[in-house]
């Protein structure tokens, strides 16, 4: 039996001037090595114009983490980018739709960190630009003076709510932390399941009729294969995915 495709839509990188459609290996390791998933990394660009097509074959959908940034004129802040050089207009075009078309087509959604702030905003949430800026906020940001190990290690607790914590089976876990924006007002049609101390929502799940849209703003990717939490998270993606390719409604 073929497994379920998972589309994974790529970021901008550029390489001596030319533009290249790129996803991290460790997200396409984790669906394909944990979620037991087929992952089919999505170009980005005019190519992508035909967003039906894409869907047509699409059991599931990983948003992933990024180095660069949701556009702030896309959630209506009226303030310039924080850094012009840490934007992909070009992923910002073709994930903001498709998220808003996964919703609707109750398609499962797995969404990571960047993934996360582009699933609030596709559904008309804003973000703010720099967290640690803001009163009340902790410092979500990471290390750059330490080994890649140590970067995406455990920083801070996380409290879990709702279908979450049942997921988990616990009240509060440890996650890394890499990133500087946050959710500033959540989506009408998320429910915030994890919060870090600050009051951070660290976690968002979709309507209770969605099979699975989980957004999460850490990194349960990063040695998925050893971390309790995201076999868990990456497993019941993988289940759902499985449910649309065959049709079953369980």
């Amino acid at each position: 039996m073929s497994r379920p495709i998972v589309i994974v839509p790529s970021c901008t990188k550029l390489i001596d001037g030319h533009a290249f459609d790129a996803v991290g290996r460790k997200y396409s390791s984790a669906v394909a090595e944990v979620a037991e998933c087929q992952p089919l990394l999505a170009p980005l660009g005019p190519s992508m114009a035909d967003m039906g097509a894409l869907l047509e074959i699409a059991d599931g959908i990983l948003l992933s983490g990024s180095l660069s940034n949701v556009h702030p004129s896309l959630y209506g802040l009226d303030e310039p980018p924080l850094n012009e050089n840490a934007l992909d207009p070009a992923r910002d075009d073709l994930t903001l739709p498709l998220i808003r078309e996964a919703l609707k087509r109750k398609l499962p959604t797995f969404a990571i960190c960047r993934g996360f702030q582009e699933l609030n905003v596709a559904l008309g949430g804003t973000l703010d630009q720099a967290v640690h800026t803001i009163e009340g906020r902790h410092d979500h940001r990471e290390r750059s003076d330490v080994p890649l190990d140590d970067r995406f290690g455990p920083a801070h607790p996380v409290h879990l709510t709702g279908t979450l914590k049942d997921w988990v089976g616990k009240d509060e876990i440890i996650v890394n932390s890499l990133h500087w924006q946050g959710i500033q007002r959540l989506a009408a049609p998320l429910t915030a399941e994890a919060f870090a101390k600050d009051g951070l929502v660290e976690a968002v799940r979709g309507p209770s009729d969605h099979p699975f849209m989980l957004g999460v703003q850490w990194h349960p990717e990063w040695q998925a294969k050893s971390n309790t939490v995201s076999i868990e998270l990456f497993r019941r993606f993988g289940d759902a995915a499985r449910n649309i390719a065959t049709g079953s409604t369980s």
